[in-house]
């Protein structure tokens, strides 16, 4: 995963369909589209795995449908706890059987419809199964065949969520997403003692509302702010670390992506 932080390399989110779309379709096509142009300029494709508890289509049902190439160099799928163990181990061998590695591993968002696993599913004592059973899991029943990354979020006490990094990082983290990060944010330093890459999320949208959803941080909605120069912003502040851009603007910034990591 060090390679697209050497290589200058964007990780740009896109959103698959959600399964209420009244146009899937149309919604799929888009996607498919947004998934070449990212492909076509050598970045990485992160697609999300029922963003905010909403069911959606998943990564591979749309990979599949639109017949789209896989590149492992060139794919993160995002995978969190709220699937049956069938669904999970099902999308596993999907990712892996179509040539992909790289694999965000989070908790995530439920709902009431969407089943949780539960530790005896996956053979680990424990109360809950967090993002850290699931990288357990992969390596004990998929050893070697996943790069599995890690979320990371510094609107959480820090002493806290440092103490949750260190054990994502002993149960086989390769790599480390942050939550977006407005700014010179002196928290996301502190990644450094774990000697993984580091990818810095940079928010694209200047709707603040869904930033604050997002962080579970209040951010007053009047507060300037430019996503573009806080790309630009983070570029200089951390140049070791990687950019992932979410809501990214296909029509207006994604044609100002090279310009800005030269």
């Amino acid at each position: 995963m060090k390679h697209p932080i050497d290589n200058k390399v964007y990780h740009v989110e896109i959103l698959t369909p959600k399964l209420a779309a009244p146009a899937i379709e149309d919604d799929l096509a888009k996607f498919g589209k947004k998934y070449r142009a990212v492909i076509d300029a050598g970045y990485v494709v992160c697609i999300t795995d029922n963003p905010m508890g909403h069911l959606s289509v998943t990564a591979m049902e749309a990979i599949e449908a639109l017949e789209l190439p896989v590149h492992p160099d060139q794919l993160c799928v995002h995978l969190n706890t709220f699937h049956t163990k069938k669904d999970f181990d099902a999308i596993l061998r999907t990712v892996h059987d179509a040539g992909g590695r790289d694999l965000l591993i989070v908790s995530g968002d439920g709902n009431q419809r969407l089943h949780r696993l539960e530790p005896d599913e996956v053979g680990i004592d424990c109360q809950t199964v967090t993002s850290v059973e699931l990288l357990r899991y992969i390596d004990r029943e998929y050893p070697g065949l996943f790069h599995c990354g890690v979320a990371f979020n510094p609107y959480e006490p820090q002493d806290h969520e440092l103490a949750k990094m260190e054990r994502k990082v002993e149960a086989g983290a390769r790599f480390i997403i942050t939550q977006p990060i407005i700014g010179r944010d002196g928290r996301v330093d502190a990644l450094r003692r774990f000697g993984l890459p580091v990818i810095l999320d940079a928010w694209m949208s200047k709707k603040l509302h869904l930033l604050s959803e997002c962080v579970g941080a209040t951010i007053p909605e009047g507060t300037p702010y430019n996503p573009i120069q806080n790309l630009r912003d983070l570029r200089a502040y951390f140049p070791d670390f990687g950019l992932y851009l979410a809501l990214l603007g296909f029509k207006t910034q994604f044609p100002l992506l090279k310009s800005i990591w030269a």
